[in-house]
């Protein structure tokens, strides 16, 4: 897509797509940072869009590169747990998910991630558009995504709940409607950051560039393109 001077350039986070394997402990926070670094080493400002873990990452590079980021866009994002039994508790969830993928390899992660209750009105998306995602996912590398689990995980980063109020640019927070769980979360976030707006879509859950790509194009271009 090329809109009103929007040049997107797609990003995979560390152990995702053609990324290589990481450590075995897992990759870090500076990893995925490095990412965007490299991808707008020759650019000046830029506007970032996340969604969902690689949402909690762009918030991670919008408040450490607060002078380069010149817009947000948070889709079905969080600014992760903001307690440390919740964070460890999801580590330990996440080590076993982690040794599923090596063990079972990525074939049987992505049968398994495909039932998981947050992404169930995937389920109601055209063949076409499911069998694409269902490919992509396969895609991927089960030990470089057992890595990023680890590394990157929600238990693994800290919160930014505390750190909210510290976000310099505009900030759209885009959410699915029946996504209830992440409803309440943007709700929240809109209310702590600075200069932040919220579109909430009716019918649709987690995903909603995918489930409902038309409204999400029509919130997020003229968003970008109005400052």
């Amino acid at each position: 897509m090329k809109e009103q001077g929007i040049l997107p350039v797609p990003l995979d986070l560390p152990g995702h797509g053609t990324h290589d394997e990481g450590p075995s402990q897992g990759f870090t926070l500076d990893d995925a940072i490095a990412v965007v670094d490299e991808a707008t080493a020759t650019t000046g400002q830029y506007d970032l869009i996340g969604y969902s873990m690689g949402g909690r990452i762009a918030l991670h590079v919008a408040l450490a590169r607060s002078h380069r980021v010149r817009r947000l866009v948070l889709e079905s994002a969080s600014p992760g747990l903001p307690s440390y039994r919740e964070r460890a508790e999801r580590r330990e969830a996440d080590e076993q998910l982690a040794s599923m993928i090596e063990r079972e390899g990525i074939v049987h992660f992505v049968n398994w991630w495909e039932t998981v209750p947050v992404l169930a009105s995937q389920r109601e998306l055209p063949v076409e558009v499911s069998d694409r995602v269902r490919r992509l996912r396969i895609e991927n590398d089960a030990a470089a995504l057992a890595c990023s689990l680890r590394g990157l995980g929600t238990g693994a980063l800290p919160s930014l709940w505390d750190q909210l109020e510290s976000v310099e640019c505009p900030t759209l927070l885009m959410v699915g409607a029946t996504d209830t769980k992440f409803v309440r979360v943007a709700e929240e976030m809109a209310t702590s950051i600075p200069d932040a707006s919220l579109a909430k879509f009716e019918g649709v859950g987690h995903a909603v560039h995918l489930e409902a790509p038309n409204m999400w194009l029509q919130s997020v271009v003229p968003f970008l393109i109005s400052g």
